[in-house]
């Protein structure tokens, strides 16, 4: 696989969402500034919707009729925005603390968010009991809530299967979980069972040096096309946690069995947090991609059938979401170029949208 350059475009502050039309020709960014940007990934240009979040809009998605976007922030607020007028529609308060990440239904019939905040249950710093449930799933048509499950926060990753009728969650400590949608329970309070679940220390760290807190985490998951097989990407065990350099690191599982099967191999990886994983439509590689701490490279595409190494590339900033165009053809990626400082009283733009042509 071939992955070339073509596009590079700048918006006022860092990228922390996206959702991305079918054809690949309009890019939804939800960024630090609260507010969702619509670019058109040829030209660059860009407008903003008109409803922002109180403070970072962490994600959004685009419902498959391409006229309704939801976006999720940090203030714990879901906004559904009518892609035309680009005015918010709706407004549910989902959580007491911010949003981590959204997930869409396949169908599109259904949003998953998570939440949750770290914080020490006990002398040993482990970590205390949700104070809500940390994974919501809402109607995307009426904004009612489906479900409410319980995950121990914070849960910072969330992924629906091909069929639509699993959700998989997955947190700091490495904990996964998955859930049967259709008996997550009846009724909107009610807090279903996993029907798997697991754990894998190589996606969290406990801080040994400066502090004493987790770091890592699984930030995204991704069920494989054909369902069979569940994907998680994230930052391994470090000395130095405050430094960041933990593993750039992604396992693969049979998740109905918990059963690990694929890892990234020894002497292909970097340091730095993975923050995007995304399956080519071919169902043969996936990408993932992240913030390089150290190393040669930030995105690396693998082959799926034995996880070695295909191609990859160094663009030099932090990526936090990448998608493939239904057809193949088209790769963009979201994030930021590094933590800018005011210039001459102003901040610089440092969100980036980046597109590439893919050749297979």
């Amino acid at each position: 696989m071939k992955l070339t350059h073509t596009h590079d475009h700048k918006l006022p502050t860092g990228v922390l969402g996206l959702a991305v039309t079918p054809d690949g020709s309009t890019a939804f960014a939800a960024c630090a500034d609260g507010l969702i940007h619509q670019v058109d990934t040829t030209s660059g240009k860009a407008l903003e919707f008109t409803e922002k979040h109180a403070t970072y809009a962490s994600g959004c998605v685009l419902l498959p009729d391409g006229r309704t976007l939801i976006s999720g922030g940090y203030d714990g607020i879901l906004l559904w925005h009518d892609v035309a007028t680009r005015q918010c529609v709706r407004r549910v308060a989902a959580h007491q603390f911010w949003n981590w990440q959204l997930a869409l239904s396949p169908d599109g019939r259904h949003v998953a968010t998570t939440t949750g905040q770290y914080l020490p249950g006990g002398w040993k710093y482990e970590p205390a009991a949700e104070t809500e449930p940390s994974v919501k799933v809402f109607s995307t048509e009426s904004g009612e809530l489906i479900a409410a499950l319980s995950h121990v926060p914070p849960v910072t990753s969330c992924a629906f299967s091909p069929d639509g009728k699993h959700l998989a969650t997955g947190n700091l400590m490495g904990e996964v979980r998955i859930w049967e949608l259709a008996t997550a329970g009846n009724s909107a309070t009610r807090h279903g069972e996993p029907v798997a679940q697991w754990t894998s220390p190589d996606f969290t760290s406990w801080g040994t040096v400066k502090t004493h807190h987790y770091c890592g985490g699984i930030y995204a998951l991704a069920f494989a096309p054909d369902g069979t097989t569940l994907l998680a990407c994230g930052m391994g065990p470090m000395s130095d946690p405050m430094a960041g350099n933990g593993k750039m690191t992604w396992q693969r599982w049979n998740w109905r069995e918990g059963k690990k099967i694929d890892q990234i191999k020894d002497g292909q990886h970097g340091s730095g947090l993975m923050e995007a994983l995304v399956w080519h439509p071919n169902g043969q590689h996936f990408l993932m991609a992240g913030r390089q701490a150290q190393g040669t490279w930030n995105a690396a595409v693998f082959n799926a059938p034995d996880g070695s190494l295909v191609t990859s590339l160094d663009t030099k900033k932090r990526i936090t979401h990448a998608r493939f165009t239904p057809d193949g053809q088209t790769l963009i990626l979201a994030g930021a170029n590094g933590q800018p400082e005011r210039k001459d009283g102003k901040w610089p733009a440092w969100g980036r949208i980046q597109v590439f042509r893919v050749e297979t």
